[in-house]
């Protein structure tokens, strides 16, 4: 069994983005080898998320308005996390949309179903954060 693994970095220059991961992830396992195995993709910052969904801009729209409704980032003052950063609705919202994928490794590519992407969330942006790619298999 071969091991892989690769920290991709991102500095967003907005609090929240929904970036599409995809091709480097797809980049990663070919420069893996690996050709049947499992491919984790996990976000390494407690404000940050890594899912799987379709890469379709109304839904992105609807992602970011659900998330703010449920932890808004204003007030501030509503979180006790908040003495130190302004980021407790982060941490929130990061939790709602999961921590990591894992993707089934078939034949060399990346087994999606229909439609389905990997995208790396971001809640707290402005700073350099990273998410691991480690791909296991034959």
């Amino acid at each position: 069994m071969k091991s892989y693994y690769k920290e991709l970095w991102f500095r967003v220059p907005t609090r929240r983005a929904f970036i599409n991961i995809t091709p480097q992830v797809e980049e990663c396992l070919e420069e893996s080898g690996i050709r049947e195995g499992l491919c984790l993709v996990n976000a390494m910052h407690i404000t940050a998320s890594v899912f799987i969904n379709d890469d379709e801009p109304g839904l992105h729209h609807d992602y970011d308005a659900w998330l703010e409704k449920l932890a808004p980032h204003e007030p501030v003052s509503q979180y006790r996390h908040n003495g130190y950063e302004d980021n407790a609705d982060a941490h929130l919202k990061r939790q709602i949309m999961g921590r990591e994928v894992v993707v089934a490794v078939t034949g060399g590519k990346l087994h999606f179903g229909t439609w389905e992407q990997i995208f790396y969330g971001e809640f707290d942006g402005r700073r350099k954060k990273r998410v691991l790619v480690k791909i296991i298999g034959d």
